[in-house]
C-alpha cells in the first residue's frame, strides 16, 4: 500500500529547524516525500487576529498551539515584518531538493494566500505564484515541478492561473482520486492530488484522540484500494511531535506501506476521473476549504 506523504512548510523556524530534522529522519528509513515551500515573508503570526473567531480559538485550545508550534511563530510578522524565508532559508530548500525530494510552491505569503483569496482577482494570485515561482527557481536553479495552495484555498481563478506555470500537477484541496479540475465545463489539463487523510490539527483532542493513540487512528484510516495521501507540517511531525512521526513511519514499515512523493501517485496510478473543485469544509478545521467535487 503506497502513502503519498505531503510535507507543508509554512513559517521561517518551520524551514530553519524542522524541514532539515524530518529530511534526516526521512533518510534514517529511506523515504523521499514533496515538501511544499512557502518563500516570502513570513508574517503567520497575524492569524493572531482570529482569536476572535470561536472556531478558531477552540482549534487552538485543544491542539495546544503555544506548545505545540512555540509562541515565535505564532507572533511572527505581527508587531513587526517577518523575515523572507527564501532568502534566509535557500540552503535548507537546496539541501532538501538535493536529497531527491520532490519540491513545490506551497506561498509566497502564507498568511495573505490564507486570509485574502476570496478578494483576490487574477492579477494579484498570478503575481502571488510568479514571485512564489521565481524564488523556488532562483534557489533551486530549476523550476519547481508542483504546488499546493495555502490551507487548502483554492478555487476556478487560481486553477486557470497555475496553468503559466511549470507544475506537473497540483495538490490544492481534500478528495478521494486523482483527478482533472474542471473549469467552466472543461477539464484542465493539470491533474490534482488531493490530500484524503486528516491533519494532526484537525484530530488531535477530538474524538478521544491524544498522542497515545494518534498513530493508530491515523493507521486504520488508511484504504488499500484507495487514494492515500497524508500531509504534515514542519512546524509539527518536524519538531514538537518527530518522536511521534518516527514512530508512525516504523508503524507502516512494519505493516508493508509505502510512502512515496505525491507524483508517483499520478504517473503510476490510474487515469485520472474529471470532476469540478468545490468549497467544503473538514472537521476539527476553522473556514472553508476547497474540495474535489463530484466526478
Amino acid at each position: 500500500m503506497k502513502v503519498g506523504l505531503r510535507i507543508d512548510v509554512d513559517t521561517y523556524r518551520g524551514t530553519r529547524q524542522g524541514v532539515p530534522r524530518l529530511c534526516d529522519r526521512l533518510a534514517k528509513h529511506g523515504v523521499c516525500a514533496t515538501f511544499f515551500f512557502s518563500v516570502g515573508p513570513d508574517n503567520m503570526g497575524r492569524h493572531i487576529w482570529r482569536l476572535l473567531r470561536p472556531a478558531f480559538l477552540m482549534k487552538m485550545l485543544r491542539s495546544k498551539a503555544g506548545s505545540l508550534y512555540g509562541w515565535d511563530i505564532l507572533l511572527r510578522g505581527t508587531f513587526w515584518p517577518g523575515p523572507n524565508i527564501g532568502e534566509k532559508c535557500a540552503d535548507v530548500i537546496r539541501a532538501t531538493a538535493n536529497a531527491g525530494h520532490e519540491v513545490g510552491l506551497h506561498a509566497w505569503d502564507h498568511h495573505a494566500w490564507q486570509a485574502r483569496l476570496d478578494t483576490m482577482d487574477g492579477v494579484a494570485i498570478r503575481r502571488n505564484l510568479t514571485r512564489g515561482t521565481e524564488s523556488l527557481t532562483r534557489i533551486m536553479d530549476r523550476p519547481p515541478t508542483c504546488s499546493a495552495a495555502p490551507s487548502w484555498k483554492c478555487n476556478d481563478t487560481v486553477l486557470r492561473e497555475q496553468l503559466a506555470h511549470p507544475f506537473a500537477f497540483n495538490s490544492d484541496c481534500r478528495g478521494s482520486s486523482v483527478f482533472l479540475p474542471v473549469v467552466d465545463g472543461h477539464a484542465l489539463p493539470r491533474p490534482q492530488v488531493p490530500v484524503t487523510l486528516p491533519t494532526y490539527d484537525e484530530v488531535i483532542g477530538r474524538n478521544g484522540v491524544s498522542d497515545a493513540n494518534y498513530n493508530e487512528f491515523l493507521f486504520a484510516r488508511l484504504r488499500p484500494d484507495s487514494l492515500n495521501v497524508l500531509t504534515i507540517h514542519a512546524e509539527v511531525e518536524g519538531l514538537a511531535r518527530e518522536t511521534l512521526f518516527e514512530e508512525f513511519i516504523r508503524l507502516c514499515a512494519a505493516k508493508n506501506v509505502v510512502f512515496v512523493p505525491l507524483g508517483n501517485l499520478v504517473t503510476d496510478g490510474p487515469p485520472p476521473v474529471q470532476a469540478p473543485m468545490v468549497r467544503g469544509s473538514v472537521p476539527g478545521r476553522d473556514g472553508w476549504v476547497a474540495c474535489q467535487g463530484a466526478a
